[in-house]
């Protein structure tokens, strides 16, 4: 049985023109569900991720993800942001991109106050192989912790932890999902906010530890040998990679806007849809 879903449109530049209510009521159409009070749920983080591809399926042009993007991209990139209690990000994605620090965000303030949260999210930056440039800014910040397994080279985590960077093994030879998913949770971050790169959301896909997709489709043909949003870490010496499980989402929404963009929600089937 086919189901025609009508998109809710949005004005992109209302931000800009109106103040901020589009961006309330964009924040009330992405509010995270509930955790339940009691039982094993209790302190689960709600995983959530955020991403744009163009509409065959390019994750990037010009090497950035932000060449695909556009002001409603940039609201909706706002709005996730605004509600969640940690930003995590491949350390690799973070520098390539040039992120910094989260800061406040005047329109989200009360909003959070009322949900007991910080006044902007913590940054986690995730990385095996620790080869983040010790000056890069957001290292020192007391509020960005860098995700890491025990077997990072030696001379790396010492100059990192020189430079004023807080680290945290998740896993011996590997940053293991499960545990990175639990330190948010024991450092009271139940809003995770993934906004890759691939090799992170295709490994939190892999261990069925993504609750939820904010996926940004760009009104863009890109052509070319663009990777794509997730990709599946290669595992043995003969390079071969392992089976890709297929993992249901359910679609929760459709928002476009006038620059032609479409934002939709997908959850992961059986789990909770309650915003």
């Amino acid at each position: 049985m086919f189901h025609l879903q009508k998109a809710t449109q949005v004005t992109s530049a209302d931000a800009d023109r109106e103040g901020p209510e589009t961006l309330l009521a964009l924040a009330e159409h992405y509010r995270y569900p509930p955790r339940p009070a009691t039982g094993p749920g209790a302190a689960a983080p709600f995983v959530r991720a955020n991403m744009v591809s163009s509409i065959d399926g390019a994750a990037t042009h010009d090497g950035k993800s932000g060449g695909l993007g556009g002001p409603g991209d940039k609201a909706v990139f706002r709005v996730l942001r605004g509600l969640a209690d940690v930003v995590l990000v491949g350390a690799g994605t973070a520098a390539t991109e040039g992120y910094r620090q989260p800061q406040p965000d005047d329109v989200f303030a009360d909003l959070r106050k009322e949900n007991g949260q910080a006044p902007a999210p913590a940054l986690a930056l995730v990385s095996r192989s620790l080869s983040v440039p010790p000056d890069y800014p957001p290292l020192s910040h007391p509020h960005t912790v860098v995700l890491t397994c025990a077997s990072a080279p030696r001379d790396r985590r010492a100059a990192l932890i020189d430079a004023g960077a807080t680290l945290v093994d998740c896993g011996e030879d590997d940053v293991e999902i499960s545990t990175l998913t639990q330190t948010c949770g024991d450092r009271g971050w139940p809003r995770v906010l993934c906004e890759g790169g691939p090799s992170l959301l295709g490994s939190i896909i892999a261990d069925d530890l993504l609750d939820e997709i904010c996926l940004t489709t760009s009104p863009h043909l890109a052509g070319g040998h663009s990777g794509r949003i997730a990709v599946r870490a290669r595992h043995g010496d003969d390079g071969d990679e392992d089976a890709a499980a297929l993992r249901a989402m359910t679609p929760a929404a459709i928002i476009t806007d006038d620059d032609g963009y479409v934002f939709t929600r997908w959850l992961r089937h059986g789990r909770s849809s309650i915003h």
